[in-house]
């Protein structure tokens, strides 16, 4: 019976190790996830009013900013250069027009800029689905992935008669999704892929 109690409680810590070891693995995974979609690839991400920034200048550790607000007028307050554009801009573009600023000031400055939180890139998602709230956009993010980042539908949930509402050229547009017509194949188009400040409502 001793023995066979061992060989049980044995089993149990070899299997509570497994799982932790699994889970610290998965949590690290997540981490290194949100780590890269935060800092984003230069040649994409369109910075906005809200997300911070880190910005380096090479060999010059006063002017550098380990976080600098965008401001809502879509610029920053930097050293030397006053505002600074940084909105509607990739992160390279911005670096970019930097160094071309310091250089009035600076021998070969070499601007390094990372988004740190990318505050300004959120959809929301609202009405009838489990977890209502803002999301980040992730890259691609399409309606059927925020419906699934928001839980699923609620069994009151009208999914013929989904709005996405989208600011375009200052003016608010209207797009009809028939959740069902998608997951069925027969109007794939309404799978639209999201854009920042995007308002998803599930009547």
């Amino acid at each position: 019976m001793k023995k066979t109690l061992a060989i049980f409680t044995c089993i149990l810590v070899t299997f509570t190790m497994g799982s932790g070891q699994a889970l610290a693995a998965e949590k690290k995974s997540a981490a290194e996830t949100r780590t890269w979609s935060a800092k984003a690839s230069p040649n994409d991400y369109k910075i906005g009013a809200g997300d911070i920034l880190e910005i380096t200048i090479w060999k010059e550790p006063d002017l550098s900013r380990e976080e600098v607000l965008v401001r809502t007028d879509g610029k920053i307050s930097f050293p030397l250069l006053n505002d600074v554009q940084a909105s509607d801009l990739t992160p390279l573009e911005m670096k970019r027009n930097m160094e071309v600023g310091l250089k009035e000031f600076i021998s070969n400055p070499f601007v390094t800029i990372t988004v740190t939180s990318p505050a300004s890139q959120q959809i929301y998602v609202l009405g009838e689905v489990l977890n209502t709230g803002e999301y980040p956009l992730t890259k691609n993010l399409t309606v059927l992935q925020a419906f699934a980042l928001a839980g699923g539908f609620t069994e009151w949930a009208s999914k013929k008669e989904i709005v996405l509402m989208r600011k375009e050229g200052g003016k608010e547009k209207i797009y009809r999704i028939n959740y069902k017509n998608i997951i069925k194949g027969k109007d794939l188009s309404q799978n639209l892929k999201l854009k920042a400040d995007d308002t998803i409502i599930v009547p």
